[in-house]
């Protein structure tokens, strides 16, 4: 058998044993977990993620399925994040407050340029936890099981 064949069939057979863990968004503890990636400064996108993220925790919940929502924004998306611009503030609060399971994450890096563009740092909503980099922490995401999303 040729190397090729050997490294398919090693494969194909890894992946039927490896069972559900080796899946994005499922782990071996049962917590659905999703994150969404948010890196344009647009509201309508981010009411799309808004609406990802409360359409699915209703679907776990109502499946009594255990899950976590991350919503992680950088480069012109952590406009959405702003505590004296963002045009979502409102809806926010609303999701923070009634669905605890969604977190949001500014990207640190992001904020270090607008702070050295502005002379400021941009003041970042109370709902949301800063990271050190946007795209750093999807890798951390996805490196725990996360099923990432880009609406």
């Amino acid at each position: 058998m040729n190397l090729l064949r050997r490294t398919v069939l090693a494969g194909a057979i890894a992946a039927t044993f490896a069972g559900p863990a080796a899946f994005a968004g499922q782990a071996e503890d049962g917590v659905k977990r999703l994150a969404i990636q948010i890196s344009d400064n647009d509201p309508a996108t981010f009411n799309k993620a808004l609406n990802v993220a409360t359409n699915f925790a209703r679907g776990m919940s109502d499946s009594g399925d255990f899950y976590e929502i991350e919503i992680v924004t950088f480069n012109a998306g952590l406009h959405m994040l702003r505590a004296d611009t963002s045009p979502v503030l409102e809806r926010i609060a609303s999701i923070s407050e009634s669905i605890p399971e969604v977190t949001f994450s500014a990207c640190g890096n992001t904020i270090a340029g607008m702070t050295r563009n502005e002379g400021a740092a941009p003041p970042i909503t109370e709902h949301a936890g800063v990271v050190t980099a946007g795209v750093v922490r999807l890798m951390e995401l996805d490196d725990e099981g996360y099923f990432i999303i880009r609406p």
